[in-house]
């Protein structure tokens, strides 16, 4: 705990932990992302959830560039404090290829989600996305799993 009370995340040698993004009504895992320090407070500040890109080496806040943003109604911390889980309540899709979840599809190609929106509605490129960092949306300087 830190000074406030707060639980003190590890955000570990890299500075960043694995953030679960899940939909406060239904359960349903919407997406995975990275949150640095800086974007676990603009996260708590603005009640919208903000991540750091990987790839682009950038906070960004989901939906800045779709409009599919992340209301984020509680941030809770596992019990290594080394994960986060956003309890959010989703606008539109969660996931850059238009789908409402990211885990849109089984091992096997199943496709088993649900398309909400089209990506080249959205996105100039199309939603194409850096798969080493998967979570990212699209050109907001491209943002994670949008």
């Amino acid at each position: 705990m830190d000074d406030n009370g707060d639980v003190a995340v590890d955000f570990g040698e890299d500075g960043l932990v694995p953030a679960v993004a899940q939909d406060a009504e239904t359960g349903e895992v919407l997406m995975l992302a990275y949150v640095s320090p800086e974007a676990l407070e603009r996260t708590r500040e603005t009640g919208r959830a903000h991540y750091y890109s990987r790839s682009r080496d950038e906070l960004w806040e989901k939906g800045a560039t779709s409009g599919h943003v992340q209301d984020v109604r509680e941030v809770r911390v596992d019990c290594d404090a080394d994960t986060l889980l956003y309890l959010v309540d989703q606008e539109g899709g969660a996931c850059h290829t238009g789908h409402r979840s990211c885990f849109y599809r089984t091992i096997d190609g199943e496709t088993v989600g649900e398309a909400v929106f089209d990506p080249d509605d959205v996105y100039a490129d199309g939603g194409t996305v850096d798969e080493t960092d998967h979570v990212d949306e699209r050109d907001e300087s491209t943002t994670e799993s949008e």
